[in-house]
């Protein structure tokens, strides 16, 4: 029962990930954390991400922008490999509240200057920032829609934001997967368990693509900015006990 509630859940993510440009992990985490334990989070959460979306870029491939992707993967070879090693030697609880203010603010700022999101980042901002990503994620699972704004400041949209971040994501986490298991923290079960999440991807991204494609770009902008700012007040919920902790 618990895998095939899974799969529904995941579906569900995978579909609204597609209109909203990503942040299924974050309606998976709690999940995967209730059932499996949190040690089990970032290695399963890995395992779905790698399926769902390596089947995302091959929907979208004619639509991936190469010159950000390239800048994308010294970062991210960087921050997955640090981040993995990281993730057997410390436990940082507390990041996921930092995490939830970051995306609150990111949100609430690009709403206010929506008309400036075009000229703030370039290419080559994306090789520390996907650095960072990287890192973040192997800790904690997945970062979610965090870059999204930036994506939107360097003018992708719609079909070519969700290729785009799909190839990127599925290097970051195919690096995190041979990192887990070069240090021995993933098992088969987990294998088990992500694959549960990365298959059912397959048919949610068919139904969000075409709904994608009759949704203005408009309307995806502000898809976007809101489940980023409500993705922020989620991971704010779930890690108040670690937020208090932090201000106090």
């Amino acid at each position: 029962m618990p895998l095939l509630l899974l799969g529904l859940v995941s579906f569900l993510a995978w579909f609204v990930s597609m209109l909203s440009g990503g942040g299924s992990p974050l309606i998976l985490i709690p999940l995967v954390s209730l059932w499996f334990g949190a040690q089990a989070v970032a290695p399963v959460i890995t395992v779905g991400m790698l399926v769902g979306n390596a089947q995302r870029s091959i929907f979208f491939w004619n639509r991936i922008d190469w010159k950000l992707t390239l800048w994308h993967v010294p970062g991210t070879l960087i921050g997955a490999v640090l981040g993995a090693y990281a993730f057997k030697e410390i436990n940082l609880e507390w990041l996921q509240a930092i995490m939830g203010i970051l995306l609150i603010v990111m949100a609430v700022t690009a709403f206010i200057n929506q008309s400036q999101l075009r000229i703030t980042i370039q290419a080559w901002q994306f090789f520390p920032l996907s650095l960072i990503n990287a890192f973040i994620s192997s800790l904690v699972g997945s970062t979610g829609p965090i870059l999204n704004p930036l994506y939107l400041s360097y003018g992708l949209e719609k079909e070519d934001l969700i290729a785009t971040k799909s190839i990127t994501v599925t290097l970051m986490h195919s690096l995190k997967l041979i990192s887990y298991l070069a240090l021995g923290i993933l098992s088969w079960q987990y294998v088990g368990y992500g694959l549960v999440v990365g298959l059912a991807a397959i048919p949610a991204n068919w139904l969000g693509k075409y709904v994608l494609y009759h949704m203005s770009r408009q309307q995806f902008r502000h898809a976007i900015l809101t489940f980023v700012a409500l993705s922020g007040v989620l991971m704010l919920w779930e890690n108040r006990g670690e937020l208090f902790l932090l201000i106090t």
